[in-house]
């Protein structure tokens, strides 16, 4: 396969014959020594998907880490264009797979194609078929976490609480929870409306039963035993995020954008703390990383990945 340059624009997605189509591995790139990008032929949505790759430290086999991107996800994951994944892990010993392409999807499967957004089947793809295609390759060891940032967070969350059992460890960072409740419900919204997307084409009218068999709140006794990592600041800038703010190139745009982190990070921190009363409630134990500053922003988002990685680490049994 030829090389592609990180960051290009994003290709169309090889579309298949859905009647002939299996799950697998269709082609890989060397991106760089402990990073590769491995496309997968997917049924769900009769297309390739690509995901990236890093590699783990150390002799395997190794536990694997999904780890899934906010809204935008791209061609390339943010979380390797902007949070700085690929050096964190690169001294850990988990392969992380970051999927890359679920612009606004919520990481659910939709009951109906969108004409923006196309044809989501993405928790069919991550719990169905990614696993069973990827983890083989790696020669995994059979364990496995996810975790997901603002919209991946709640897809995380969601997938850990549907599928009972089939992840050790679940974190989320600076996401909402809920889907039935005012503020997921309009959080959802604007997560798929924000990226031309139509909500109804989700799992129905809100407020149908869809909406609840995807809220984690409603479905968290499903949790019950699973390691659980939250986090949230409160949306109130810190110092790195004035910085941010005083080098960027074009101010008033970087001040608008900040806004909006700053509304985002705080309804993250509200649905959190909502998300957080419901499992004492049902005494499930849980780790959670408060910030008194911070917003809605990749300089923030990289800060949680130590916190995180310490509580599922510690969920796979190795050393910190």
């Amino acid at each position: 396969m030829g090389s592609v340059p990180v960051g290009a624009a994003a290709d169309q997605p090889e579309p298949l014959n859905r009647m002939a189509v299996q799950p697998g591995v269709v082609g890989t790139e060397r991106i760089g020594p402990q990073w590769e990008r491995v496309t997968v032929r997917s049924a769900s949505m009769n297309r390739t998907v690509a995901v990236d790759v890093l590699h783990g430290s150390g002799q395997g086999p190794r536990p694997v880490l999904y780890l899934l991107d906010g809204v935008d996800a791209e061609r390339v994951s943010d979380w390797l264009t902007k949070g700085g994944a690929a050096q964190f892990f690169a001294d850990k010993p988990v392969d992380v797979v970051l999927p890359s392409g679920g612009t606004g999807s919520m990481y659910s499967d939709w009951e109906r194609p969108d004409a923006n957004l196309g044809w989501n089947r993405w928790e069919t793809f991550l719990t169905g078929e990614l696993p069973g295609v990827v983890e083989p390759y790696l020669q995994s060891d059979g364990r496995r976490a996810i975790a997901g940032v603002s919209m991946g967070a709640q897809g995380a969350m969601m997938l850990a609480h549907r599928h009972p059992g089939f992840y050790t460890a679940v974190a989320g960072l600076s996401g909402c929870y809920s889907t039935v409740d005012s503020t997921g419900n309009a959080t959802i919204a604007l997560t798929v409306g924000s990226r031309g997307g139509n909500v109804a084409n989700l799992w129905g009218p809100p407020g149908t039963s869809e909406w609840q068999a995807h809220d984690s709140l409603v479905g968290a006794e499903a949790l019950r035993g699973t390691v659980i990592h939250l986090a949230a600041a409160t949306g109130i800038p810190n110092t790195v995020d004035l910085v941010t703010l005083a080098q960027s190139p074009d101010l008033a745009a970087a001040l608008e954008t900040a806004g909006g982190g700053v509304a985002l990070e705080a309804g993250a921190r509200l649905c959190t703390e909502n998300f957080g009363r419901r499992l004492d409630e049902l005494k499930i134990p849980y780790t959670v990383s408060y910030q008194p500053a911070g917003m809605h922003a990749w300089e923030d988002f990289s800060a949680e990945l130590g916190p995180a990685w310490q509580t599922i680490s510690a969920a796979f049994g190795q050393r910190r």
